[in-house]
């Protein structure tokens, strides 16, 4: 168990893998599972091991809004979060792909940061990273027209499964953009006619 938490977490010094490997709970959860809702309390730091999960924010009408995935090697920021302060989370996180994951229990959390430099690090690294995809995200609503919001939508999610062949279908992306489908088909056939994407059936092709 060592080898494989020091592959995925290279950065984590051996004192504190083993800390981790005698308290940390290990979960399995499937594709399609909510792991975390909003308004749910937060008792572990969860960390990926294995799978890929999308967090999102929910709006009152019932609409949703993607915020970014989270992959092997990476930890939830909003749990770190709202476990140290006892916060009720204000994000939801689905699974997307079956996750394997490190619950790290709340009384640990702080006593970590002080005594492992590495646990410190990666924190720190993690709230810096979770705030820098946040804030492209606020540009992307801010300051681009929608064409240009599904474009920098569908390239992350490129990114995020290291693929071009992206199974989303129109009426996901309208909701996860907080606008219609039909917007979105539209845009897309626009996108096609420039050459950025091919549409096939059950999926997008991305070309560039």
């Amino acid at each position: 168990m060592q080898h494989s938490i020091k592959k995925i977490f290279p950065s984590f010094s051996d004192d504190l893998i083993k800390e981790i490997e005698t308290n940390a709970i290990w979960q399995t959860y499937k594709a399609g599972d909510v792991i975390m809702r909003t308004g749910q309390y937060i008792n572990y730091t969860i960390l990926i091991t294995k799978g890929q999960i999308k967090t999102y924010r929910e709006g009152e009408n019932g609409g949703e809004f993607f915020m970014y995935y989270l992959q092997p090697g990476q930890a939830c920021a909003v749990s770190m979060i709202c476990a140290t302060k006892s916060q009720t989370s204000q994000i939801t996180a689905k699974v997307v792909e079956d996750v394997e994951l490190i619950m790290i229990p709340l009384s640990l959390m702080e006593k970590w940061m002080m005594e492992y430099r590495s646990w410190y690090e990666f924190v720190i690294f993690t709230y810096r990273t979770r705030f820098e995809e946040v804030l492209e995200v606020i540009d992307s609503i801010a300051f681009r027209a929608m064409d240009e919001r599904l474009e920098f939508y569908l390239k992350r999610h490129a990114e995020a499964c290291g693929c071009k062949d992206l199974k989303l279908s129109h009426q996901e992306i309208g909701t996860e953009l907080n606008t219609s489908r039909e917007v979105i088909s539209r845009l897309l056939k626009k996108m096609e006619q420039r050459g950025l994407v091919k549409l096939h059936r059950n999926n997008i092709e991305l070309l560039t």
